[in-house]
C-alpha cells in the first residue's frame, strides 16, 4: 500500500506518489460501488413488501411512505459502504526545513492523517529529519496510531 505525499518542491516526486494513491483510491471506490450496486437491488424487494403492504393508499402516498421507510433503512447502509477510512497515511514533505526535535536543516516529514490521528489543521507543523520522523513514528505506534 503506497502513502500520499505531498511534495511543495519536488513536482516530479509529487505527481508519481499521488498516481499511485489514485490508483489504490480507484480500487476501493470501485469495490464500493459494486457493493452500492448490491444493496441497491436488495432495496427493490424491501420498497416492493411496504408498496404491498399499503396497497389500500393511494399510489403516490404509498411511494412517498416506502421511500422514506428505504430511506430509514438504507442510510446507515450508505454511510457504511461511503465511510471515509485512512488506511493509506496523508504525510507532508518539505525540503529545507528545520527539524523540530534536532534542529537539523534537511528535508522534512510530518505525518498528517491516519487513523486515530489528524493534524490537517495544524496552524504550526512540525516537521521532523528522517531519523527524528522515525522515533516519532515509533512513539505514535505504542500510543496505537497505524502508519
Amino acid at each position: 500500500m503506497y502513502s500520499l505525499i505531498i511534495t511543495y518542491t519536488d513536482n516530479f516526486h509529487s505527481h508519481l506518489t499521488l498516481v499511485r494513491y489514485q490508483t489504490c483510491y480507484n480500487k476501493i471506490m470501485v469495490k464500493r460501488y459494486l457493493f452500492y450496486l448490491f444493496r441497491w437491488q436488495l432495496s427493490t424487494p424491501i420498497l416492493a413488501i411496504v408498496l404491498l403492504w399499503l396497497s389500500n393508499w393511494h399510489v403516490t402516498a404509498a411511494t412517498v411512505v416506502a421511500n422514506l421507510i428505504g430511506g430509514l433503512i438504507f442510510f446507515w447502509v450508505d454511510k457504511y459502504i461511503f465511510k471515509v477510512e485512512y488506511k493509506i497515511p496523508l504525510w507532508e514533505i518539505k525540503n529545507n526545513v528545520k527539524c523540530t526535535d534536532c534542529g537539523a536543516v534537511t528535508r522534512g516529514y510530518r505525518l498528517v492523517k491516519t487513523k486515530k490521528y489528524d493534524r490537517l489543521g495544524d496552524k504550526k507543523p512540525e516537521f521532523r529529519c528522517e531519523t527524528c520522523s522515525e522515533n516519532k513514528l515509533s512513539n505514535l505506534r505504542k500510543k496505537g496510531v497505524r502508519a
